[in-house]
């Protein structure tokens, strides 16, 4: 979401870099580039330019401007006041609230109320609660029934009375939660395409029946501006706890993560990042702020890792790798440990350093080509993955034929598969040998451009991040 934002960010950061002193002039034109930059996002323009107002007293200060690292300095301005942009608020649910705590999602048609609702539910029971989900969403046809879809996919309760009275259902839900011990009560209701006073009138009913502690408006982050000015007419008719803004991992500008808080008033809770229904995390503003600056976000692919990563496969994975038992099977599972993860090129961009790559073209990760791999390693036999030695001509045809690809694919696979084994092997034995000892070993082949995938079909050029290791 951020990508082309962070991009400028960083080139306005790139041109102080080579100076040894900083002057106003510097300062200024990278303000400039970076006040365009932020414009550009559909960032609110009043939120612009108090930013850059306090970004430019701090870093014209004389002990700035003098440092042996003025670049550094402004860096970490920037960087403080983007934090300041996002509150100094927490995010998920308030701490303090009765059980069962209700949380109502507010918001208008289309900004993915529904969806979020099975979401909460995920994240609810990762963090050992017991949810229960009630639409109060009459008018919109299929909106009850979309809502139980929801619940069985995210495998949570949802209570699905006969009556159709918006507040009879939500009522109806708390007691039902109270009597067989759901903690947490989510309430998904109704949006309209535009605000009106019959929506405002049926949600403070709502409200007022059970209690919210937690009011979540949900906000489509493509829609930019547009959901902030509807956030801000909720918070003032209704009463708006926090933001929950979906559809982060689509191509939008970035503008509305940067100006609700300011504008609104409210902090942001959740971010929706993905269409699965395990894509909603705590909104954290310094990973956020970490990932616009190319400083990537250690924490978030950790927290993916431990998620996806089962404790159990990965013992005995090391095990097979201190045996040098590790097969086709093994890096099937591993294939798909990684795309539980999330979007490769998302994965990529929490490592530090990755945000300043440019992934375009043939160094952009293809996704495709992990979905072939996979189908070439099912055509097989459990024998032949096991054991890829006894795969010969006949059987590699077969493969091939099987997985919908070329011979030549299977037999590339199986040789970076032999390769990346080897490696492995030696790392299980304890560590790479000495470099004086790798005269004429042949090292798999590694992605180009520092991260990125090579386009299949296409041959790799000579060297390589391998080539940067000098052998004797």
């Amino acid at each position: 979401m951020f990508e082309s934002l962070s991009t400028r960010i960083q080139d306005a950061f790139q041109s102080l870099r080579g100076e040894v002193r900083l002057t106003e002039e510097h300062v200024e034109t990278a303000l400039r580039e970076i006040r365009l930059a932020l414009l550009e996002a559909d960032v609110n323009f009043k939120v612009v330019k108090a930013f850059i107002d306090r970004v430019r007293d701090r870093a014209m200060d004389q002990a700035v401007l003098k440092s042996l690292t003025p670049d550094q300095q402004v860096i970490k301005i920037v960087r403080d006041e983007l934090l300041a942009l996002f509150g100094d608020a927490e995010g998920g649910l308030r701490k303090d609230a009765p059980t069962p705590r209700v949380v109502l999602l507010l918001g208008l048609q289309g900004s993915g109320k529904t969806t979020t609702s099975g979401k909460l539910g995920v994240w609810l029971k990762r963090q050992g609660r017991h949810p229960l989900m009630v639409s109060t969403d009459v008018r919109r046809p299929a909106a009850i029934q979309q809502l139980s879809v929801v619940g069985e996919q995210a495998d949570v309760s949802v209570f699905a009375p006969e009556t159709m009275e918006p507040v009879a259902r939500a009522t109806g839900a708390l007691a039902e939660a109270r009597n067989k011990g759901f903690d947490t009560v989510i309430v998904d209701t109704a949006g309209r395409l535009h605000i009106d006073d019959d929506l405002m009138d049926e949600l403070q009913a709502i409200k007022d029946a059970v209690r919210p502690s937690d009011l979540l408006y949900v906000a489509d982050a493509m829609t930019g501006q547009d959901a902030i000015k509807s956030a801000g007419e909720f918070n003032r008719r209704v009463g708006v706890t926090g933001v929950v803004l979906t559809k982060l991992d689509g191509d939008a500008r970035g503008g509305a993560a940067l100006s609700v808080v300011s504008v609104v008033g409210v902090p942001i809770a959740f971010v929706g990042s993905g269409e699965r229904l395990e894509d909603l995390e705590l909104f954290h503003p310094d990973r956020i702020v970490s990932r616009m600056l190319g400083m990537g976000d250690v924490l978030s692919l950790i927290e993916k890792a431990e998620q996806a990563i089962d404790q159990d496969e990965a013992e005995q994975l090391e095990e097979k790798l201190r045996k040098n038992a590790f097969t086709l099977d093994d890096f099937r599972k591993q294939l798909k440990t990684i795309r539980r993860m999330g979007p490769l090129e998302s994965v990529l961009g929490m490592l530090p350093g990755m945000g300043n790559l440019k992934l375009t073209g043939e160094n952009r990760p293809d996704e495709k080509q992990m979905g072939r791999i996979e189908a070439i390693i099912s055509s097989m036999t459990a024998a032949e993955r096991q054991n890829d030695k006894i795969i010969n001509g006949s059987r590699r045809k077969r493969i091939a034929g099987g997985s919908g690809t070329s011979v030549e694919e299977v037999n590339r696979l199986l040789k970076q598969f032999n390769e990346m084994k080897r490696v492995l092997q030696m790392i299980g034995q304890g560590g790479l040998p000495a470099m004086k000892g790798m005269k004429g070993m042949k090292l798999p082949p590694m992605p180009q451009g520092g991260g990125g995938f090579s386009a299949p079909g296409k041959k790799r050029k000579k060297g390589g991040p391998w080539g940067l290791i000098k052998t004797r």
